[in-house]
This record gives C-alpha cells, structure tokens and sequence, in this order.
C-alpha cells in the first residue's frame, strides 16, 4: 500500500475544507458537511410534537389570549360570510359582508349593535318599498340595538363570541397529522391536518407561543386568519346620538 506524505494528506484536508465552505456559501445541503440541519432550531419546539399535541397547545394558548382578529370567509348553510373581526371576552368589532351586503357589528358585554347603509334595511320590492325606504333612511349610519329575545341576535353575536368562534374553528376533524413546515405571514410555522385536509388544516407558529395562524376549514368551509393575538383594542358602547334602540323588537322593514 502506498503511503501518502503528511504534504499530501494535508492538501486533500484543505480542499475537502474548501468544497464544504463552498456549499454553505452557496446555502446549499450541509448534509456531507455537517450532518444537516435542525428543522427545529430556534422554534419553539412544537414540530417535534404530534400532531394532536400541537392541536392541544395550540388552542389551550389560544383559548387564554386576551384578544384576536379573524379575518376571512366562513361557509354555513351554503352562505358565504367575508369577516373582519376584532375579538375579546367582552365583546367584539368589525365587519361582516354577506349577499354582497356589509354590516358593522359591535357587541359590548350582551349589547349587540349593528350598523348598515340604507339598502340593507329596506324590504326588497312590495308596495310599502317608499314607506320602508324613507324609514330605513333614518337608520344609516345608526347603531341598532338589537333586542336579546330577536332571531337575529343569536345568529350575529356570534361573530363576536371569541370563545366560540375559536373552539369551532381550532378542533380538526379526523385523522390528525403533521404537514409541512413553512411560513405565514412573516413567521415560520407548521401545518396540521385532519384527514388529509378534508377535516381542516391549520397553521400553527414555530415562533414565540404556538398560536394558530391560518385556518383552512374542511369541505371548502372557508379559510381563516387569525392575528393580533393579545393586541387590545377599545371597545364601548356607541353614544345615544349614534345609536336606536327600539325595545324588544325591530321594525319589519
């Protein structure tokens, strides 16, 4: 066997060294160099979970932050619900767009509100479309209180309900596993998924706490974001001169 000279020795170490400097300078695998990468360094270590688990803390950190924002489409009952909402325990604000018809909500405590233009007020055709208009006039730009005993106050508060909104969204249905790591927004993340998508995925952040991110509901639902997590917002009740409050029950028009 032929014996290589220190010399020589030393000058395939050199450029062993060289071609591995290469490759990080170029940021490509480290894998020959290195032994690769951590997917996980410098997260908060919930990639390394299951998928179940990650699930779990998840909506635990988000069940104890003080305030959201939901922002996105909902699909219920073969409507389509655009959402821009500002959450908290006590109440909430934004808005709602649904038959190509916004509204402004705005629920302090068990207060509800509710603010549209015009059209959304006035019945659509009938003889009493001029008396209904002239009506519903008054009420732009108005905060109507909604009475509590109203059909429409179950179904509206709850696009302010944090809690409720939140274990809706945060429970995937199915087979739960882990997809790919990536970003959203400007944080790294990590997506799970139930039944292969067919029951929901979501994003959840590999930085800071591991709050849900993005929400793809399953069958097409819809897809939601959620951010601000722990920003405040001010939330009260409008002033008499901005508000109606028509007792226990809404005009018909």
């Amino acid at each position: 066997m032929t014996a290589h000279p220190p010399a020589s020795r030393a000058r395939r170490a050199a450029i062993k060294g060289a071609l591995c400097a290469g490759l990080v300078a170029a940021a490509t695998t480290l894998t020959a160099c290195s032994g690769g990468e951590d997917p996980d360094a410098g997260t908060n270590g919930v990639g390394k979970l299951t998928a179940a688990k990650i699930q779990g803390k998840a909506g635990r950190v988000a069940g104890s932050a003080s305030a959201v924002r939901l922002s996105g489409t909902l699909v219920s009952k073969s409507h389509t619900y655009s959402l821009d909402m500002r959450l908290k325990g006590d109440g909430g604000t934004g808005s709602v767009t649904s038959k190509g018809r916004t509204f402004q909500l705005l629920r302090v405590g068990e207060a509800l509100f509710l603010k549209a233009d015009t059209e959304f007020w006035t019945n659509d055709g009938g003889a009493s479309g001029k008396a209904d208009g002239a009506a519903a006039a008054k009420l732009e730009g108005k905060y109507v209180k909604i009475p509590q005993g109203d059909p429409a106050y179950q179904q509206l508060s709850g696009f302010t309900d944090k809690d409720k909104l939140l274990d809706g969204m945060l429970t995937l249905h199915g087979r739960l596993e882990k997809g790919e790591r990536g970003t959203t927004g400007s944080l790294r993340s990590i997506k799970i998924t139930g039944d292969a998508g067919a029951g929901g995925t979501l994003s959840v952040s590999l930085e800071g706490k591991p709050y849900p991110l993005r929400l793809e509901r399953g069958g097409h639902a819809g897809t939601v974001r959620l951010s601000d997590w722990n920003k405040d917002f001010p939330l009260q009740q409008p002033d008499k001169e901005e508000m109606v409050d028509y007792g226990k029950q809404l005009p018909t028009s």
